[in-house]
């Protein structure tokens, strides 16, 4: 089935009203419900699952500091939109269905309000997991501005909760970033970038089996998910009008799976002005962004006379990244339509200079860490991914003291390329080298077979996902804190991270 491009006018996600607000604290309450949506004017309604009966979730805007207190409450159907894979760690027989725990990827907040995939929880709290500590999450906002989103995490079930459509922005503001005069207001637009396949009728595809099926399994996980349509904000191949000026755009890649390498067709540069974790120290102006799955960049891009224009975002991206079939790529993302007038005189700037960012310094880090990226085969004959060659329930090995710097040592011995994350806390890329993946195998001695890549320009800034590049060591650091507490770091290939790609960490204070 073949839907035509840019038909439909992007949606932009309202922003969250909370329930009551004092001098102290905010609060909100967010509904996880089923309902239907259109996805492309050519298709007959979708159903999905939502927060706030919206795909994607409203928009958290909240300040620096701000103490915000969120109830995620889940109104969702008994059963799944999609077949669910009992042979899946955290998805046995045992376990509700449906289940959920919500995770703002890229917080600083306390382990009970991180949503640890093991702490979910069903319709009215009837059922909770092992580790669910609260019904009501803090988050002390504890960090500059930042874009930040929050989406499902529930074990074992991860990849299917977000692809049914539950996840949205989170966004940070503060008051240095105010001053720096960005393009703000209608012209500061948040991009959620996914794709998806339908069915004839309208319904999301999601394989019930990889291409070979297994034989004695009703439902299989696939090894990873490509969808053959874009979609942006929850709309397939969007169109938005824009001004002749400046916009500031937050991109997000939420895909199960797919990688996006983004550009302009009209050749023009994109200045970056922020990473994952905030804004960069001063902008760059590129012709092209990598995204993997959970990352995000901050951009500006200016249309000031090109009234009249059109301009297609498009993507080069193979799948799977970085080694797969360029074919697999689906290379168109939206268009821009300069076609609004100049509704005022546009003194939005591109500052030269944003904020300081100094670099953590090597000398710091109490402990280096070599940590394997693996490739397995299971009892089924399908592959699975390790982190450290370690299952989700082997004993944590992971135990960084509270205030102490560590680097990681990243070792990718797959033939992908991984974004891993780091719960809790930021660090910044150090650089990558390949090395000998062979003779690693064989002997356990990295043996490097090049000179070390700095980071590429658009990740020098905070980062809290990273692509761990096949036949790389890629080298992160970080400081540990300011919780204690149970978190996890994983693979945000989401089919990776739901089969073993996953491991539990502590935070300790002795």
């Amino acid at each position: 089935m073949i839907l035509s491009k840019f038909v439909d006018e992007l949606p932009i996600p309202p922003i969250l009203k909370p329930r009551w607000k004092d001098q102290v604290h905010t609060y909100y309450e967010v509904n996880m419900t089923e309902f239907k949506q259109s996805l492309h004017s050519e298709l007959n309604d979708t159903t999905v699952w939502g927060y706030e009966g919206s795909y994607p979730g409203p928009t958290i805007e909240v300040e620096s500091g701000e103490k915000v207190f969120i109830k995620w409450i889940n109104n969702l159907p008994d059963k799944h939109l999609f077949p669910v894979d009992n042979t899946v760690h955290g998805a046995h027989v045992d376990v509700p269905e449906v289940r959920t725990v919500v995770h703002v990827h890229g917080a600083s907040v306390e382990s009970e309000s991180d949503g640890y995939p093991d702490a979910w929880f069903t319709k009215r709290f009837e059922r909770v997991g092992p580790y669910f500590k609260k019904e009501v999450y803090q988050y002390d906002n504890n960090q500059k501005s930042v874009t930040q989103w929050y989406h499902d995490h529930a074990l074992g079930i991860t990849r299917l909760n977000v692809y049914a459509g539950l996840a949205g922005f989170y966004l940070i503001k503060d008051k240095q970033e105010r001053l720096l005069n960005l393009p703000s207001g209608d012209y500061e637009i948040p991009l959620i970038i996914q794709d998806r396949s339908f069915h004839k009728n309208g319904a999301l595809y999601y394989p019930n089996q990889p291409d070979k099926p297994i034989k004695g399994l009703e439902t299989s996980i696939v090894p990873e998910f490509f969808g053959d349509t874009i979609l942006v904000n929850g709309k397939v191949w969007p169109y938005l009008k824009v001004e002749p000026r400046k916009y500031r755009f937050r991109l997000l890649n939420g895909s199960n799976t797919r990688f996006y390498r983004i550009k302009l067709n009209s050749g023009q540069l994109i200045y970056q002005i922020g990473t994952d974790s905030g804004l960069m120290e001063y902008p760059i102006g590129i012709k092209e962004i990598i995204l993997a799955p959970a990352e995000r960049a901050d951009i500006i891009i200016d249309f000031t006379n090109l009234a009249g224009k059109n301009i297609i975002v498009t993507n080069d991206a193979p799948a799977p990244f970085p080694d797969g079939d360029p074919a697999n790529a689906v290379d168109t993302v939206m268009e821009f339509r300069i076609s609004l007038p100049l509704t005022s005189i546009d003194t939005s700037v591109i500052p030269a200079y944003m904020v300081p960012l100094p670099k953590i310094n090597e000398q710091l880090a109490s402990k280096i860490r070599y940590l394997t990226l693996n490739d397995n085969m299971d009892k089924y004959g399908r592959e699975f991914m390790l982190l450290d060659n370690k299952q989700w329930d082997a004993p944590i090995t992971e135990n960084p003291k509270l205030g102490s710097t560590e680097i990681w040592y990243l070792i990718n011995l797959t033939t992908d390329t991984h974004p891993i994350h780091v719960h809790l806390i930021d660090f910044q890329v150090i650089d990558r080298r390949p090395f000998d993946v062979d003779k690693y195998n064989k002997e356990g001695v990295i043996y490097y077979t090049g000179s070390a890549i700095p980071p590429e320009p658009q990740e020098r800034g905070g980062k809290d996902t990273v692509r761990a590049n096949p036949k790389q060591v890629t080298r992160i650091i970080m400081n540990f804190g300011p919780y204690t507490g149970r978190y996890v770091w994983h693979c945000h290939i989401l089919e990776h991270e739901d089969y073993e790609m996953m491991r539990p960490y502590i935070v300790s204070d002795v």
